[in-house]
């Protein structure tokens, strides 16, 4: 039988004063900006004078004796940092006795057996952990341990909050040291109230963790993710998977969780088949049943995650020093170029197989004439690319998967035409022209693409507004430049001649332009119908 939830009202004095407290790996980090901090000061500042103050709920678990923070360190720790600054301006004012008990209810408990003093709070990460301390035992930070902190961390969120709080204290000092700073340790030690629950199974308090999380700032994939995996972890090794999470996270840093929460769908995929993003954490966290679909446990997913970010992160960045082959990494960029990540996983699972480098071409044209053709960007086809992942994974060989997409690829005819009268993006067009100039499929980055008749070219004569909506953003319409602006004067045909055509880059169809008096639709549609036919020549 389980034991019942055990809840009460207890000052904040008697809370802290009665255990040590850490606030664990799978807890967000201390997010608390100015604005946050400030309101903490004035609501704690105006309530000085009432008999109490409520100050929200805070739910703990027991593990060997120590609190974990299942929720609340947001309060508990801003009100550790403002017992601090109470601590310190009380030792430097001379009130020994008062900075003394501060010291004993908020900062550091006595271990009876050695004559020790702990910490109250602690966290689990080592480098904001040794910030805190250092605050909380002298209100200052180390040169050394400074110069480590970076500007958006956690560790630079305390200092932040904490020189508030201290400046704060000062001023309000100001009049009557001696007696306002035995109202203020009165009022945080005997007047401020915590709704506390400790939950009595702490196997379970991640999804106290989870439950509670739900309201306010909600939390993000990537939170829930790392939650889970930790929560799922011993406790003498929660430490180490904690700082391997960061690290196989930390190069994802820079471009949002989202990136991270995808390369988690893209290798979960590989062995799983297709997952969506909004099914991701249910499916690994095993909250929902997927048919034939088993989720890697958490020690297999930190295994995945590390085996596979190396190659993961030149397809990212094709830059990067990593396994790939030059000619896959030639690949990575020109799917880059087009903007599709969708068949990532293919490419994972299909880079372990037996003539990978035509596997990842074969994957390559099969976009490219998907999104000459069709929309490649639906979700039946994403689904069908995780399947097909799957089952390269699964026989060790991708040529099986052929026969199951060859539904999607286009006749040699329907690309050519498709090509020559649909409007495409920018990125699609200049990917396109540059494997026509270069004959390949993995095109070199030259030359910025303009249209011939720009838009609200209204002194362009013989192009309509009507041709310009239908023709303007043909392939037809097109020229490579070494020019990345387009210059003054070149809203013309005349003036194009004069001031783009001669930048056109190397092997660009400049003869062909040239032979046209007037730049008009019948132009375009002329270039076009050659354009989409060499095209074809290049994807076929």
């Amino acid at each position: 039988m389980h034991t019942p939830l055990n809840a009460s009202a207890t000052t904040a004095g008697t809370l802290l004063s009665s255990s040590t407290f850490e606030v664990p790996p799978y807890q967000r980090e201390y997010s608390w900006l100015e604005d946050e901090v400030v309101e903490f000061w004035t609501d704690l500042s105006h309530a000085l004078g009432d008999d109490s103050y409520f100050l929200g709920l805070v739910i703990l678990t027991d593990e060997q004796g120590i609190k974990q923070v299942v929720d609340g360190q947001q309060r508990i720790l801003t009100l550790t940092l403002l017992a601090a600054a109470l601590y310190h301006e009380a030792k430097e004012r001379g009130r020994n006795a008062l900075a003394e008990r501060v010291q004993a209810d908020f900062l550091r408990s006595i271990d009876y057996e050695t004559d020790d003093t702990n910490p109250r709070v602690t966290l689990s990460d080592e480098a904001d952990n040794e910030t805190l301390q250092e605050i909380l035992e002298s209100g200052v930070v180390s040169k050394k341990n400074k110069s480590k902190i970076a500007e958006d961390s956690l560790s630079q969120r305390m200092l932040d909050a904490y020189s508030f709080l201290r400046e704060s204290l000062k001023s309000d000092l100001s009049d009557d040291p001696f007696k306002r700073l035995g109202i203020w340790t009165d009022f945080i030690t005997n007047r401020l109230y915590f709704a506390v629950f400790v939950h009595p199974d702490p196997a379970s308090a991640y999804r106290v963790f989870e439950v509670i999380n739900t309201r306010g700032r909600e939390l993000t994939t990537a939170d829930l993710l790392k939650n889970y995996v930790l929560s799922q972890t011993p406790k003498g090794q929660r430490e180490k998977r904690y700082q391997h999470w960061k690290e196989i996270a930390s190069p994802f840093n820079g471009s949002g969780s989202n990136s991270f929460v995808q390369y988690i769908r893209h290798v979960v995929t590989v062995q799983g088949g297709h997952i969506l993003p909004k099914d991701l954490f249910d499916f690994l966290a095993q909250r929902t049943t997927f048919s034939n679909k088993q989720p890697p446990n958490p020690n297999q997913l930190m295994e995945l995650l590390d085996v596979n970010l190396p190659l993961y992160l030149q397809m990212v960045d094709p830059s990067l020093d990593g396994p790939a082959e030059p000619d896959a990494l030639k690949i990575f960029a020109a799917l880059n170029s087009l903007g599709v990540i969708s068949v990532r996983p293919i490419l994972l699972a299909i880079a372990s197989t037996p003539s990978s480098l035509e596997g990842m071409l074969y994957i390559l044209r099969l976009v490219v004439r998907r999104i000459v053709v069709g929309n490649l960007g639906t979700g039946n086809v994403e689904r069908r690319f995780g399947e097909a992942a799957k089952k390269v994974h699964d026989e060790g060989v991708w040529t099986g998967i052929q026969e199951d997409l060859a539904d999607l690829i286009p006749t040699k005819d329907e690309f050519s035409d498709q090509l020559r009268k649909r409007s495409f993006n920018k990125a699609v067009l200049t990917f396109l022209r540059r494997s026509i100039i270069e004959s390949s499929e993995t095109p070199e980055s030259l030359g910025t693409l303009h249209f011939i008749r720009p838009r609200q070219a209204e002194d362009w004569e013989g192009f309509s507004e009507e041709d310009d909506n239908f023709w303007g953003n043909t392939i037809g319409n097109t020229i490579l430049s070494t020019l990345e602006r387009r210059p003054k004067g070149a809203s013309t045909w005349e003036g194009f001649k004069e001031n783009i055509l001669h930048t056109a880059i190397q092997g660009e169809w400049t003869s062909r332009l040239e032979s046209f008096d007037e730049w008009n639709a019948q132009a375009v549609i002329s270039v076009g119908n050659e354009l989409s036919e060499a095209a074809a020549n290049v994807w076929y």
